[in-house]
């Protein structure tokens, strides 16, 4: 006879974790949408079959995701909330951050993922851009070469690339390559290298810029491909 650790079985879930889970299934399948009001505490009570104290934790689970939050008053209630993109883009940052050196997510990773999504970023971004894009990016140029020091400069260069970004038209893109680029910043560049790196740089982001204008997707793409593999030495490995 086996023994219980054998067994093929899974742990049974607490009432309100199952009762938060079936919710949020609602809400990931769209059945339940932004702004829409759940039904009220007695009639999910009945539904589930659980007591009034279990639909509660249930729904303070589901609220500390910030996927639902409650109005008090006469109109009040329980309703979907809606995901802003600024609140995705932190929540990945600080994920992204913990994780970094630890579960096997590495600097390394993080320059590929960089790769990955900008190069298609900056062609997609000279195929779109906006007349307001193209102002946004001359500005950037412009205080890139004006700004002194290792801290300032960067700051623009993340700028030019968040404007890059912005000029592809994607939010999936934006909210995506944000995070990845801050925890870069914070944990992983060598202020000494990207000191050097300045001048490339500043160069670099002038034929990336001149690309997008012209509307040369192909051009824009190769030129930050190779821009990003210039910065592989700017940050620790």
């Amino acid at each position: 006879m086996p023994g219980s650790a054998g067994l093929p079985v899974s742990r049974v879930k607490p009432a309100y974790q199952q009762v938060a889970d079936q919710l949020r299934g609602l809400i990931l399948s769209g059945d339940l949408r932004a702004g829409d009001r759940l039904p009220s505490e007695a009639f999910l009570v009945e539904q589930f079959g659980v007591s009034r104290s279990t639909v509660r934790e249930a729904l303070r689970a589901l609220a500390s995701r910030d996927l639902v939050h409650t109005r008090r008053g006469v109109t009040g209630g329980t309703f979907v909330s809606a995901v802003e993109a600024e609140h995705v883009s932190r929540y990945l940052e600080t994920s992204f951050g913990l994780m970094s050196g630890r579960d096997g997510l590495g600097v390394r990773d993080m320059l590929e993922a960089r790769e990955i999504l900008e190069v298609p970023a900056a062609r997609l971004a000279a195929l779109r851009r906006s007349p307001e894009h193209l102002v946004a990016l001359h500005a950037a140029l412009e205080r890139e070469a004006a700004r002194q020091g290792p801290e300032g400069r960067f700051t623009e260069h993340r700028t030019f690339h968040q404007v890059v970004v912005e000029a592809a038209q994607n939010p999936m893109l934006s909210m995506v390559t944000e995070p990845v680029f801050r925890v870069l910043q914070a944990q992983y560049l060598r202020p000494a290298a990207e000191e050097e790196a300045m001048v490339g740089v500043d160069r670099d982001h002038e034929a990336i810029g001149a690309a997008i204008e012209a509307g040369d997707g192909d051009e824009a793409a190769r030129l930050m491909a190779e821009h990003l593999e210039r910065l592989r030495s700017v940050y620790q490995h």
